[in-house]
């Protein structure tokens, strides 16, 4: 499996972190892609956006060989996502990396993730969030579920990361399921 995982200037980092921890321990090739904003709040959240053997583009690098769509790739994940991503996507304003790969998922009809970090989201926002899922992309809204009795940051953050594999059909015992009664 190819994929390009993206992060946006939303809080949330870390959740890129783990997840791309969790790509590499099934052999998942990965491209990155890391905003400005992306840089800033990783440094604020205290997260490293270092990852050995993995490609790292910068948002401004739209000559990347998997900013076309003869680049195969099998999906996309964007975690976290901005609404300003989100409204790049959704009204096809392809001037940055990020924007450009996800609107080439959209065009191939491939998997696209966008995990929104933003909470409350404007009528704008559910706009642009409801057109791209009109296209094809799947609106994820980082919101954890409470079933499986978290005890830290990092249960939560591991029930997010597996619902994505789970999106992206890799197999994950990363959270508790749901099983009423048990």
């Amino acid at each position: 499996m190819r994929l390009i995982v993206a992060s946006c200037g939303a809080s949330g980092i870390n959740y890129v972190s783990l997840l791309i921890k969790e790509l590499k321990k099934r052999k998942v090739e990965m491209h990155l892609i890391f905003s400005e904003w992306a840089k800033k709040v990783a440094n604020f959240e205290e997260q490293q956006l270092t990852y050995k053997g993995i490609k790292i583009y910068n948002n401004d690098e739209l000559d990347a060989s998997i900013s076309s769509t003869s680049f195969p790739v099998d999906a996309m994940v964007i975690l976290p996502a901005s609404i300003k991503t989100a409204s790049d996507i959704a009204n096809a304003h392809t001037d940055n990396l990020i924007a450009r790969c996800a609107d080439n998922m959209l065009r191939q009809r491939k998997k696209l993730i966008l995990c929104i970090r933003e909470t409350p989201l404007s009528t704008p926002a559910l706009k642009n969030l409801y057109k791209i899922s009109l296209y094809g992309g799947i609106v994820f809204p980082l919101s954890p579920a409470f079933y499986s009795k978290p005890k830290s940051i990092s249960d939560i953050e591991a029930f997010i990361v597996g619902k994505i594999l789970d999106l992206l059909s890799i197999e994950n015992e990363l959270y508790k399921r749901w099983n009423y009664g048990l």
